[in-house]
């Protein structure tokens, strides 16, 4: 047995949570769906390019192989998964920059004081 992360045969896992939550992880599978849909007012290329952002920003090794295959079958190209990826980036910064103002807020005012 491998104790590493990101391990291929974890997903062998899913079958078993399966049997040991069959409703719950139906409903788990069922929201993937969603982001397949053809039917949707997002066309089906666009649903992949967000779901790739939103697995770049979340970190999903899986997600990320699952979309990029998907999104290149749905006719993606290079050049949008590469600008995908900076504005995944690009969220990803800002969320830091405003956080580090929420730390700011934390820390205080060390400002020294004048008499």
């Amino acid at each position: 047995m491998t104790q590493h992360y990101h391990d291929p045969a974890d997903l062998l896992q899913l079958k078993r949570m399966h049997e040991l939550a069959p409703t719950e992880f139906e409903a788990w599978l069922n929201l993937d769906k969603i982001v397949g849909r053809e039917d949707g007012a997002i066309p089906h290329k666009y649903r992949e390019l967000m779901a790739i952002a939103v697995a770049l920003t979340t970190q999903c090794p899986y997600c990320i192989e699952a979309h990029v295959r998907a999104a290149k079958r749905a006719g993606a190209s290079a050049a949008e998964l590469a600008e995908t990826s900076f504005i995944a980036a690009a969220l990803r910064a800002g969320a830091a920059a405003t956080h580090g103002a929420m730390a700011m807020k934390l820390f205080g005012d060390d400002t020294p004081q004048t008499a």
